[in-house]
């Protein structure tokens, strides 16, 4: 992971920005204390534009890097169910909402530093080339912005032949298949709820590379940042002891910037 780094360092990403009509689902302004990169909706999946733009003045009076959270255009599924583009609708939705989000961080006196893709569409990704291109393609004719991505997916290599620098990830909370992809929501165990077990998994994430599967397997992930869900209960709680054990044993947390 960030071992050939020295000190030891490692970025903590957050979804945030996802207030919809009032509704918050995380507390950003605390996230926003902990983490050093935030995933900020961009209205597609979750988000509204006052809401947003207080996400992003957060992040930017703390000094977190912002970073465009592109999903598909389903705000009753929460971005969570796959739709089946056409390649060039979906490449231009992508531009768009980065768009979006570059024009309330510039009122703020920041921009969009790179781009991740949100729920159904960071997995489809994984091994649908079709949307990986249309997905790669829409960042590209934004600019040459960093892409987080899951280790091993296709949109990463598509992505580097494209010369975009790409941000492997690993998931703090979230249960892992042995094939290196995340265990369904759907399925009892994808999510870890006990902060101690999940800081736990973060620190050998950080120092060693490997994490263990759901069947028990050793997996071996090369990654620059570790994602902390914002909309998981006890979220806040959870990022602070992540990152107190991660410092508390030489890993400094920072972004991949």
């Amino acid at each position: 992971m960030a071992q050939n780094n020295s000190p030891l360092r490692i970025d903590l990403n957050a979804d945030l920005g996802e207030t919809t009509a009032g509704n918050p689902v995380s507390d950003d302004a605390a996230m926003a204390k902990i983490v050093s990169s935030a995933n900020v909706a961009c209205g597609f999946h979750a988000g509204d534009p006052h809401a947003i733009s207080q996400t992003i003045a957060a992040a930017q009076a703390n000094q977190v890097t912002v970073g465009a959270h592109v999903g598909y255009n389903d705000i009753a599924g929460f971005g969570r169910r796959f739709i089946d583009y056409a390649p060039a609708e979906l490449a231009d939705e992508t531009l768009y909402q980065i768009g979006a989000l570059e024009a309330l961080c510039k009122s703020r006196g920041t921009s969009v530093r790179y781009v991740k893709p949100h729920g159904a569409l960071y997995n489809t990704i994984v091994h649908h080339e079709q949307q990986a291109r249309a997905v790669i393609d829409g960042i590209k004719a934004f600019g040459d912005l960093p892409v987080m991505l899951l280790p091993g997916a296709y949109a990463a290599e598509y992505a580097t032949s494209q010369g975009l620098r790409v941000i492997q990830e690993v998931f703090a909370d979230r249960a892992y298949n042995p094939d290196g992809t995340l265990v369904s929501r759907r399925e009892e165990g994808a999510v870890i709820h006990d902060p101690s077990v999940v800081a736990e998994r973060v620190l050998r994430m950080a120092t060693s590379g490997e994490i263990e599967a759901i069947d028990g397997s050793v997996l071996t992930l090369e990654a620059e940042s570790v994602c902390v869900h914002g909309d998981s209960p006890g979220a806040v709680d959870m990022a602070a002891e992540i990152k107190n054990t991660l410092e508390s044993n030489g890993v400094q947390v920072g972004s991949f910037l």
